[in-house]
């Protein structure tokens, strides 16, 4: 489960150990910020306390931060951790009281779990009441529970999973959500079309649908057209995508895009394709595919024929070869 796979990342990351938590290392200098002073009980930090505790062997926050950040130090996070990572453990040496037990909940607002086998998103995660991002890229998630989500979340990144039908996402999704990501899964229209409508993602500006099974150009952007806060979209990789006016009908279609399939709608393209939205007839549900080999290796080449002796019985030795397309 995501929960599951949460506390393991929190594990890993080492946030009560050396030299993040509280521990012999900073355990002084905390007792000196917390201890009362006369007259002016629980007042925060003494500087005399501090200096003292300083002289009593603790580690001085800077030394402690530079043991995170300098790239030859055991405790350093690798340079491909993400922000939130580090942030995590910054907190952890300069103020471990805040991210101890269940307060983390309240500090986190970005969660990544990637390619850790999670195939349950359970109701854990509503104890994350920050959270707004949250990223499950590369896992086996087949489906997913709204009620499950955090009410803040304005980022939801499922790519590279195996969903296959959004309506239990859809039964009480995010209200301010405002990018989904959804490519690389298993969705396939137009049943789950009708998913994809301002009734569940009032608030949507980015939209990743791209390779799955849509095959209906004429039904989805009936449905995308509801979205009115739409601005980014891609549904390359998708059958969809080979109708020759794709693009084009897309364009026109859906005014307030300003990218489509990675690539900016400027005003010129706007122009070319104008009116081709009020044209339904021209995108017809065919496809056209050019396939070009430039060279083939290891074969033999049917056109190279050996000249025969004259009256030579040597047999015939000929090749053909063919090339099949599965759709």
């Amino acid at each position: 489960s995501v929960s599951r796979a949460f506390w393991e990342h929190l594990r890993h990351l080492g946030l009560q150990d050396f030299p993040c938590g509280l521990g012999s290392w900073n355990k002084s200098r905390f007792d000196a910020c917390t201890r009362p002073r006369k007259g002016q009980p629980g007042l925060g930090a003494d500087p005399a306390g501090q200096e003292e505790a300083m002289l009593l062997g603790d580690e001085s926050p800077e030394a402690l931060m530079e043991l995170l950040s300098d790239w030859h130090s055991p405790w350093a996070l690798p340079p491909d951790c993400s922000p939130q990572d580090q942030h995590l453990r910054e907190m952890a040496v300069l103020a471990p009281e805040l991210i101890h037990g269940s307060r983390i909940f309240q500090v986190l607002r970005s969660l990544r779990i990637v390619g850790k086998g999670v195939e349950e998103v359970d109701n854990g995660l509503l104890q994350l009441q920050q959270l707004e991002e949250l990223i499950l890229s590369a896992n086996q998630i087949s489906s997913i529970t709204s009620a499950n989500l955090p009410r803040t979340l304005k980022v939801l990144e499922l790519c590279c999973n195996a969903v296959a039908d959004l309506q239990d996402l859809c039964t009480q999704p995010p209200p301010e959500l405002q990018h989904l990501g959804l490519g690389y899964n298993r969705l396939c229209g137009p049943s789950q079309d009708k998913y994809l409508t301002a009734d569940f993602w009032p608030n949507l500006i980015s939209l990743d649908l791209s390779f799955n099974n849509f095959t209906d150009l004429l039904g989805l952007v009936s449905q995308l057209s509801s979205l009115q806060k739409l601005r980014i979209l891609v549904l390359q990789g998708n059958p969809l995508v080979l109708i020759p006016t794709y693009r084009g009908f897309l364009v026109d279609s859906l005014p307030k895009l300003s990218i489509l399939d990675d690539i900016h709608i400027g005003p010129d393209e706007r122009h070319q394709f104008h009116g081709l939205a009020r044209q339904p007839e021209l995108v017809r549900s065919e496809a056209r595919v050019v396939v070009s080999i430039g060279e083939i290796k290891g074969v033999p080449d049917p056109s190279a024929r050996q000249p025969l002796e004259v009256g030579s019985e040597a047999p015939v030795i000929t090749y053909s070869y063919c090339v099949m397309y599965k759709f």
